[in-house]
């Protein structure tokens, strides 16, 4: 699909036509990530399924490359459409970060040009990015798109060796509770069966309700599942068999992300997730990757980022841009003020059936 209009530059000049892509049909899609630097897990056809099947959003990439070409470039979005909180153009929908992949400031002019007119041809409340790179900051100097949230970012570089990495561990926050888990016990498992499926979603029901969340659809794990393949984890610390914290990892190319954890409040103290974190490093280093990617934590999470830089992560900012400009404050959910009275409440049936209900509004 080719966009007949085109873009002109900030000195009236016409610029090249942008043209719009199926990601989950156009071979020149997943080729094209194999090769780029910055393309990560969020990008992939994978990810883009998972979200299709589960809430029924659209995917689509924008490009300057004609269709008799290879792909140069491409911001890849998905098209939400939803009666509660409106349509909008999200890169992309459930992702902490989703980098536009471009050669040139000019390309991302010229594609963020085209979003923002797309924001009206298609009746859209707005369209975001959600920028890792500082690169990204060209956005509020040269388009209408503005800084709508910044978050905190951590990435723990696994190149150096086991020890090295232990050693960078907090001595008591991590490493006595990595020993202390050690002492006690603690079993390890990893997979992507039922057998560990269902104890994870158990314990993400959990603390999603001591957070005043509900929690994710279960569908929406298991189509990762099954749309990732081995590029998923699931990873569960237990005590005398009983499961007590759990986190899933999924992994592209050489970097793992951590994107989901849970655990039992009562079991703190045993090290569950340290002993996880250390497991994934691990068995990361087997694996040659070079990254674990912690992902996006709210400013207001105070312990969640301690907890990320006691793992000896390096941190940055995350920037998140929308046209038109508005803020986008700490998720749709949060926001919602009768969303954490509703969790406390609910008995684990409604409120996974709460779950299944909002999510595919919020993306």
């Amino acid at each position: 699909m080719i966009d007949r209009q085109r873009s002109s530059s900030a000195s009236g000049a016409a610029v090249a036509p942008v043209y719009q892509i199926d990601p989950l049909q156009d071979p020149r899609w997943e080729q094209f990530l194999q090769t780029h630097p910055r393309a990560s897990v969020f990008h992939t056809s994978a990810w883009l399924e998972a979200l299709r099947r589960t809430y029924g959003y659209e995917p689509v990439v924008f490009t300057t490359s004609p269709p008799s070409q290879q792909l140069a470039n491409g911001i890849v979005c998905c098209r939400i459409s939803s009666w509660l909180t409106g349509s909008r153009l999200v890169s992309v929908a459930f992702a902490d970060h989703c980098q536009p992949l471009v050669r040139t400031s000019d390309e991302l002019v010229e594609l963020v040009t085209h979003l923002q007119r797309a924001v009206s041809r298609e009746n859209c409340r707005y369209v975001e990015l959600r920028c890792l790179s500082n690169d990204a900051l060209d956005l509020e100097a040269h388009t209408g798109l503005a800084r709508s949230a910044s978050f905190s970012y951590h990435s723990l570089d696994l190149r150096p060796d086991l020890e090295s990495l232990f050693h960078a561990f907090h001595p008591s926050c991590v490493q006595r509770k990595i020993r202390r888990a050690q002492r006690e016990g603690l079993t390890y498992d990893e997979g992507t069966s039922d057998l560990l499926l269902e104890p994870f979603y158990s314990l993400l029901v959990m603390t999603r309700r001591r957070h005043g969340l509900p929690p994710q659809p279960l569908a929406w794990f298991r189509n990762l599942r099954d749309c990732l393949g081995s590029g998923l984890n699931i990873r569960i610390a237990s005590n005398h068999g009983q499961p007590i914290a759990s986190i899933v990892t999924v992994q592209y190319k050489e970097a793992i992300v951590y994107k989901y954890g849970c655990s039992d409040a009562r079991f703190h103290n045993l090290g569950g997730m340290p002993l996880l974190f250390w497991h994934t490093i691990q068995e990361g280093k087997k694996q040659g990757m070079h990254e674990l990617d912690l992902g996006r934590s709210d400013a207001e999470d105070t312990g969640l980022i301690a907890f990320k830089g006691h793992l000896g992560a390096a941190s940055s900012t995350l920037n998140y841009y929308r046209y038109p400009p508005q803020s986008a404050g700490s998720g749709i959910l949060r926001r919602m003020a009768f969303v954490p009275r509703l969790c406390a409440r609910l008995p684990n049936s409604f409120l996974r059936a709460a779950g299944n209900f909002l999510y595919r509004h919020v993306g």
